[in-house]
């Protein structure tokens, strides 16, 4: 059989570099000395294997997260505002209490998560968030909703940065996008199915003396629950000691992503000093802005659109029926941005479209347009926020290198910029009906960020990407060969001379 050999590898395909001979230890878990050879359409297919193994269960996870976090603006048109006395500001403190602890703790459950294993965090705080679901059913007061929602910001709080964290462990980093889009691509399905289940579940009320905004929580917290049990036995760990991949498969997947550009000087074991390198990157302090840009928007209008929809005079079977096509169109626009980002290795175009989309549709609403034009704000807005969302995560994953550091990283870019949604969940406030120029003024600043911090990460990548070209033709020039170490490459990480940002 025709092997591959990994001192054959070139890690940026423009241009030769410089190898490293030393033994990797990790090369002797499995014998990455004699990766099978495959075509074109076995490689497809194994990635097409794992996709089927992975990414269902991984989205049926999210499907539920979001449809448990969001079902509170579908409650609302159920009557649980009267029914618990959500006077004043009331609600909005239950919205930004569950961000505050969702943010907070969405860091340290990345650092969690290796040393558990994907298989049982992931599935564990399934069901615990699973439980609280099923009993915010059953709360009667004010404070005890606000405490409830605090326990489902903590529980929810790892699947989202968890999974994407994940998800660099398996796939080449122009392979992620479209992986991250197909698992955030939940959120919009949950975006429409929330509305059509909050329409169907509407006709409960009543039932065994529960509200219809009771059964909502209710049945979405044991469905979560139920597939919590399955992801049990379902979810798989990494590629490397994946029991339904073949030897041959599990070797070639783990030299696959060992010499994709992104995991040059990947070093794998714990130390301070990678979260002290996460905190210190610059790339996240200036993805961040361009993360709150997207997500404040993507806050405001899954909180807030049956509140919006219901607002253009609908009543309330009608407004919850009417939140599912702009869901459906946001979950298409998604995937043909993720599929193309992928295909072109380009991110930062794809976001800029986003943010230009959001800008249009928020325009439209603060605006004195007809009621139908609104409503085709909403379309815009949704399509826009929804599938930039996953091309910002994965630009920052492309361009983070170490596995902890990523880790980090990214969980720290969402901590961060998910802050955002603390105002998205404050600035739609129920005397501003129904025209809410206050929150749309609001979001539209949200996006002025974005359209500020865009240009310019692109530009500092660029310009750090065009200086590592010339001084590569220098060397190669001047015959120069300058060796590093295996070592040496892992503590540079994404900041080796081999190493080229993704734009």
């Amino acid at each position: 059989m025709n092997v591959l050999k990994p001192q054959s590898h070139i890690y940026q395909e423009s241009s030769e570099h410089n190898q490293c001979d030393e033994e990797r230890p990790e090369d002797s878990v499995l014998d990455l000395k004699n990766v099978p050879v495959l075509t074109p359409e076995q490689e497809k297919k194994l990635w097409r294997k794992i996709d089927l193994r992975i990414m269902p269960i991984l989205s049926l996870m999210y499907l539920l997260a979001f449809l448990d976090r969001a079902n509170i603006g579908n409650a609302a048109l159920e009557g649980i505002i009267t029914q618990l006395d959500l006077t004043g500001n009331k609600f909005n403190i239950v919205l930004i209490m569950f961000i505050i602890a969702y943010c907070l703790f969405e860091c340290p459950s990345n650092l969690v998560l290796k040393a558990i294993r994907p298989s049982r965090w992931l599935p564990g705080i399934n069901f615990a968030w699973g439980v609280v679901m099923t009993l915010n059913a059953f709360v009667k007061t004010y404070p005890q909703l606000v405490g409830v929602r605090i326990c489902l910001g903590i529980a929810e709080a790892g699947l989202f940065p968890g999974v994407v964290y994940y998800l660099t462990l398996w796939y080449p980093r122009h392979m992620l996008q479209y992986r991250i889009g197909l698992f955030f691509g939940a959120a919009t399905v949950a975006g429409a199915f929330s509305g059509l289940l909050a329409f169907g579940i509407g006709y409960m009320g009543g039932m065994e003396g529960l509200e219809a905004w009771s059964w909502i929580f209710l049945i979405e917290g044991l469905a979560t629950i139920v597939v919590a049990i399955i992801s049990f036995f379902v979810l798989v760990d990494f590629p490397e000691t994946a029991k339904f991949l073949t030897p041959e498969e599990r070797a070639f997947v783990v030299w696959r992503k060992k010499y994709d550009n992104s995991s040059v000087g990947e070093e794998k074991k714990f130390a301070a000093k990678h979260v002290w390198a996460a905190f210190t990157d610059w790339q996240i302090w200036l993805h961040i802005p361009i993360y709150v840009s997207i997500v404040g928007p993507l806050y405001g209008i899954t909180l807030f659109l049956p509140t919006i929809i219901k607002s253009f005079g609908y009543n309330t079977p009608v407004s919850q029926l009417l939140t599912v096509p702009p869901y459906i169109a946001g979950t298409i626009t998604l995937l043909v941005f993720a599929h193309y980002s992928d295909k072109l290795k380009m991110r930062s175009p794809f976001i800029l479209a986003g943010l230009t989309m959001c800008l249009i549709g928020f325009s439209i609403n603060i605006s004195t347009a007809p009621d139908g034009v609104k409503y085709f704000g909403t379309y815009v807005i949704v399509m826009g926020s929804y599938a930039s969302l996953p091309g910002i995560i994965s630009w920052l994953g492309n361009n983070l290198s170490g596995q902890y550091k990523r880790g980090v990283g990214m969980a720290l870019e969402m901590s961060v910029g998910n802050l955002s949604g603390v105002v998205a969940a404050t600035v739609y406030r129920s005397r501003d009906a129904p025209r809410f120029i206050f929150g749309y003024a609001f979001e539209l600043m949200f996006v002025g960020i974005g359209f500020i911090f865009l240009p310019l990460v692109v530009f500092i990548y660029k310009r750090i990407n065009a200086k590592r070209d010339a001084a590569e033709r220098l060397a190669r020039e001047r015959g120069e060969k300058v060796q590093y170490s295996y070592q040496e490459l892992r503590d540079l990480g994404d900041r080796a001379p081999d190493f080229r940002y993704t734009l």
